[in-house]
């Protein structure tokens, strides 16, 4: 038996709120900087998050579908990757210009790196979001049996 995988829906920029809004389908580095603050990646007006990392279902002023892009894993990969770059250099450093002991590193590195993660892990979903609508990454709505 094979599976049928449905085709990714690509949304389509020539809607009529994504013509009124002017901002249907912008640059690359505009859609990821707009996500990284959190506003909606197509017009910068709405919002993209309604919880902490929960995305809104689409976009109240330009009715993207922003609920429908998955960012699924990538978002906490790129935060894990960039934390510990940061985290495991600053130390590096740290071990060469002070001499720390074992428990002032923990008092200083576990802290730091909880509020780094904590603190990227929704401006990068936002990226990421934007990074895949501007490539054409929304999913497909479930079919209803």
């Amino acid at each position: 038996m094979t599976a049928i995988i449905p085709a990714p829906v690509r949304w389509s920029s020539q809607s009529k709120a994504a013509t009124v809004s002017g901002w249907a389908k912008p640059g690359l580095a505009v859609a990821m900087l707009r996500g990284l603050a959190g506003r909606c990646p197509c017009c910068g007006r709405g919002r993209l998050f309604t919880g902490w990392l929960r995305q809104v279902p689409q976009c109240a002023s330009c009715l993207a579908p922003v609920g429908a892009v998955r960012a699924d894993d990538a978002p906490p990969y790129f935060v894990i990757f960039i934390t510990a770059h940061f985290v495991i250099g600053t130390q590096v450093l740290a071990d060469a210009w002070l001499a720390l002991s074992v428990t002032a590193e923990a008092a200083i590195f576990l802290p730091l790196t909880l509020a780094l993660c904590l603190g990227l892990l929704r401006p990068v979903k936002g990226a990421t979001i934007g990074l895949m609508m501007q490539l054409g990454m929304v999913a497909q709505a479930p079919v209803e049996p």
